[in-house]
């Protein structure tokens, strides 16, 4: 991993998960329709242990990875690596 990578990776582990739904819509420009309702969740949470609804964030990260399977690049590539970083941390 370069310098910048590891310098976005930090940054993007300060983050929180409404940002990073932020970061994702910015580049993912169509986004698949299965990932849509749990991208607008994650725009609501701050962090994975909060709740949407009845739903803890833990699974609406979850859901959103399964069905972020067709976003590409290496910001889709950070951004599924801090999410699943912060899905272990959480188990």
């Amino acid at each position: 991993m370069d310098k910048f990578t590891q310098a976005t990776a930090n940054v993007l582990a300060t983050f929180s998960l409404a940002q990073i739904a932020a970061l994702v819509r910015s580049d993912w420009t169509k986004v698949y329709f299965g990932a849509v309702p749990y991208l607008n969740a994650l725009e609501c949470l701050n962090s994975i242990s909060d709740n949407y609804g009845a739903d803890p964030g833990r699974e609406i990260v979850m859901y959103f990875l399964s069905n972020a399977t067709t976003w590409k690049g290496e910001t889709a590539r950070m951004v599924k690596a801090e999410l699943n970083k912060r899905l272990k941390a959480a188990r």
